[in-house]
């Protein structure tokens, strides 16, 4: 039996290639894996001495050899293969031990490997009579079904063969990603002819958002996302709806805690159900909590800061949360979580990240976009109205941008004094959202600030807000009948400010 072992990462290399041999195996290696094999004192025979031809290209050449890839293609059940293999004076290769050059650490035309992905693709499609490895956390289960029968199972080699081609897409996934994205000289093209997802399995979730689906998390081979940093203290697995809501809400808390002031976030059904500002964690939650307290039972809490005891208990005398988010949790903070709130799920997690584009399925196929990310700040807004904002009004007007243009569409949102205190979202008409964000709100509307996560088509949603007593309202502009709502603004003394950005968010 002959094993073929050509590696970069030289993880575990030793160890199966001793094993080979303790099992009588024949070793033949590439270049510098051999050179790593006959320094560990480990008999190999190179490559090179196969095939008769040296390396060359600078090693770009080494492989590339009917004495190899005859070996490894030949199907042994077929007399002419067989035939052709004595012709040439061709032995077989019955295993291949392979990875890549590590081009997604760092991108260049050197790093595409050619050799390599050659020689996965043949032992993989030749799987029936040869096994394939590119996984060096696989080499221990080789080793392990060698040793008790002498050979891989035809089960065994088509497990692998998938995981080499599976090895094979993700690389050339991410050639072609970094060309998208300027390599080689080129210009970056945000949505390219093609795209090439390689994603791979990161968790197996009990369901999907019902008990009757199946959900997982997939993630980018390629690119780990924030997740993969997340590590859970405490409470029940993670459903698949927690990781959506938690991600909104982790988001959030992000774009909200830009100032000096802690951030918290409340996040249920993907919407905002509280949001603050405030001087410590603990007194942002509780203003947080207060825009919708009902609401606020089991959804995520996200924490803009570390989850100190003081801040652990504040949380632990609000209602059940079904995801608490931080930074970091002090251990008597997870200690006093652990002991009130049994089943949250306690997360702490990396600063949040996002793709590029977002994908979303449609009818078997996809929608693709770039995110929508906050462009404009307040040096770009105009105030067309005959009263501006005072300074408090604009922090109220800033809190309110943020969080409405993270809220399911038609969006109004209700702030003042640095917490939310009505939200109307999802709504088919901008009339009802504004009726459902004051509703909320109550008295403590009079005064307040309000956003609009896309224009007033008419002047009906901006008069149920005034008749509210909110003072001052943000939103995109850009309707037709923009005339006649800054005039309504300036009919009810209301300072207006417009964005020129609208954030629908469906």
């Amino acid at each position: 039996m002959r094993a073929l072992l050509s590696v970069y990462d030289k993880t575990g290399l030793i160890d199966l290639a001793q094993g080979l041999v303790d099992l009588g195996w024949e070793l033949i290696a590439s270049g510098k894996t051999a050179a790593a094999l006959a320094e560990a004192g480990i008999a190999v025979t190179e490559v090179a001495e196969l095939t008769g031809a040296p390396e060359m290209l600078g090693g770009r050449v080494k492989t590339l050899h009917p004495k190899v890839h005859g070996g490894i293609l030949a199907d042994r059940s077929d007399p002419s293969h067989v035939a052709d293999l004595a012709a040439q004076h061709i032995e077989p290769i019955d295993l291949v031990v392979c990875n890549l050059y590590p081009f997604s650490s760092d991108p260049s035309i050197e790093l595409i490997d050619v050799g390599g992905p050659t020689m996965v693709r043949a032992a993989a499609k030749n799987h029936a009579h040869v096994g394939v490895v590119v996984d060096p956390t696989d080499y221990p289960l080789v080793l392990d079904e060698l040793r008790a029968g002498g050979s891989l199972s035809i089960d065994t080699r088509r497990q692998l063969a998938r995981a080499a081609f599976a090895h094979t897409a993700s690389y050339d996934a991410a050639i072609v990603a970094w060309f998208d994205a300027g390599g080689a000289g080129g210009d970056a093209e945000l949505l390219p002819p093609t795209l090439h997802l390689a994603l791979e399995r990161a968790d197996e979730l009990r369901y999907g958002e019902n008990p009757h689906q199946r959900g997982a998390r997939y993630r980018d081979r390629s690119r780990p996302t924030w997740w993969d940093g997340v590590v859970q203290h405490g409470g029940t697995a993670l459903s698949y709806l927690n990781l959506f809501d938690t991600d909104a809400a982790w988001r959030l808390v992000a774009e909200l805690g830009t100032g000096r002031d802690a951030a918290v976030a409340i996040i249920k059904h993907a919407n905002p159900c509280g949001a603050a500002l405030a001087p410590t964690l603990a007194d942002a939650y509780r203003r947080a909590l207060e825009c919708d307290p009902v609401s606020a039972f089991g959804g995520v809490v996200a924490l803009g800061g570390p989850c100190t005891l003081d801040v652990a208990q504040a949380v632990a005398e609000g209602p059940q949360a079904d995801v608490v988010v931080a930074p970091s949790f002090d251990p008597d903070a997870l200690e006093a979580l652990a002991a009130r709130r049994k089943a949250t799920r306690l997360l702490q997690a990396p600063p949040h990240g996002a793709a590029t584009l977002e994908l979303r399925s449609l009818g078997g196929g996809f929608l693709v976009q770039d995110r929508d990310d906050l462009a404009t700040t307040r040096s770009d807004w105009q105030v067309p109205t005959k009263v501006a904002p005072t300074d408090s009004q604009w922090r109220d007007i800033e809190l309110a941008w943020r969080v409405c243009a993270r809220t399911s569409s038609n969006a109004i949102v209700v702030v003042a004094g640095g917490q939310a205190l009505g939200v109307g979202a999802g709504q088919q008409s901008r009339v009802e959202a504004a009726q459902i964000a004051v509703s909320k709100a109550g008295d403590r509307s009079r005064g307040g600030a309000a956003a609009s996560d896309a224009f007033f088509p008419f002047r009906d949603g901006l008069d149920v807000l005034a008749e509210a007593g909110v003072a001052a309202v943000v939103q995109p502009g850009g309707s037709v009948r923009d005339g006649e709502v800054v005039a309504a603004a300036d009919e009810h003394g209301i300072a207006m400010v417009l964005t020129a950005e609208r954030h629908f968010r469906h």
